[in-house]
């Protein structure tokens, strides 16, 4: 269910724009080159995961408003934002600048850890599988997801590289769990070597894999995260958690992470790196930037709060 999306790069534009306060049809078309039918799509599937609620105005016009469901995912748009402006130099339109409106300078999300507060690398947290998980269950079960036509609404060309593919996501989560071989890759995930060896080389020339001789046999690879791939797991941790909280299975947990540095259970928390202080929704500041990549300003309404990530929910813990 999450991979279905945050794996979609329409999803995410359209989820950027609700954050910043758009709730109307044609707010969205006028921001967006989409279509009449994938917009329509696109919000009806988001509605029914209970991202958003649909409502009628005076005017009887419909307006899409976040749920605490759809409110919950600023830590996956913050997180991908800040590893796209990172590690991606080109984009069809420059990313905007995420202020904190508590210290009110430019900021990078750092990760740590909710029990102690901790700054978490991906090397601090151990990964198991929980009570539904399972590496045959760690592939989606979707079919691929189209990228975005034009290239003027590419705002996360790499992470749609990453997990907007359901064999990308599964692999490289499994990197995440300690996968370094193909034939590892292939037979646990059991994704047809074809795929393996295209979604490797896909990696490989991204940066996101570097290979290296296999230390069993001369002939054999092994593929190891670079840090430009342990960096996203930022991205990855708060998806799962976010996937967790409101997609539960019936039997528990898919995953289940432990902080290595106060031995307790691993949530993500996201703290401002100029001043420490843990972030909430409503503390991040879009500014806007100038040319093609200013933001929005579609109607009164939304000239109001275009300038501010809308998400009034605080993230669990934070």
């Amino acid at each position: 269910m999450t991979l279905g999306l945050v794996g979609d790069e329409w999803n995410l534009l359209i989820l950027r724009y609700a954050m910043m306060g758009v709730r109307r049809y044609g707010e969205w078309r006028r921001a967006l080159p989409i279509s009449h039918a994938v917009l329509t799509g696109r919000l009806a599937a988001l509605t029914e995961a209970g991202v958003f609620k649909k409502t009628s105005t005076v005017s009887k016009r419909p307006e899409y408003r976040l749920t605490k469901r759809g409110r919950d995912l600023w830590p996956v748009l913050l997180t991908v934002w800040a590893w796209e402006s990172a590690w991606v130099p080109d984009h069809a339109e420059s990313l905007p600048v995420m202020v904190h409106r508590g210290c009110g300078s430019a900021f990078t999300p750092v990760l740590g850890c909710q029990a102690c507060g901790a700054a978490t690398a991906p090397r601090d947290v151990a990964g198991t599988f929980g009570p539904s998980g399972t590496w045959a269950r760690s592939a989606p079960s979707g079919t691929t997801r189209r990228r975005v036509a034009s290239p003027s609404a590419g705002l996360f060309p790499q992470t749609m590289s990453l997990i907007g593919n359901r064999w990308s996501a599964a692999m490289l989560g499994g990197a995440f769990q300690g996968l370094h071989r193909f034939r590892d890759f292939e037979r646990l995930l059991g994704a047809p070597p074809a795929i393996v060896a295209d979604r490797l080389r896909v990696f490989c020339d991204l940066g996101i894999f570097e290979q290296a001789p296999s230390a069993d046999r001369a002939d054999w690879s092994t593929y190891h995260l670079t840090g430009k791939g342990r960096a996203f797991f930022p991205v990855v941790v708060t998806a799962i958690t976010w996937g967790q909280r409101w997609f539960l299975a019936p039997e528990g947990p898919a995953l289940l992470y432990r902080h290595h540095g106060c031995g307790q259970d691993f949530l993500p928390r996201l703290a401002c790196g100029t001043c420490a202080t843990a972030l909430r929704g409503q503390d991040v500041v879009v500014q806007a930037t100038s040319g093609p990549a200013a933001l929005i300003s579609p109607s009164s309404t939304s000239r109001r709060t275009d300038s501010r990530m809308a998400a009034s929910g605080e993230y669990p813990g934070s």
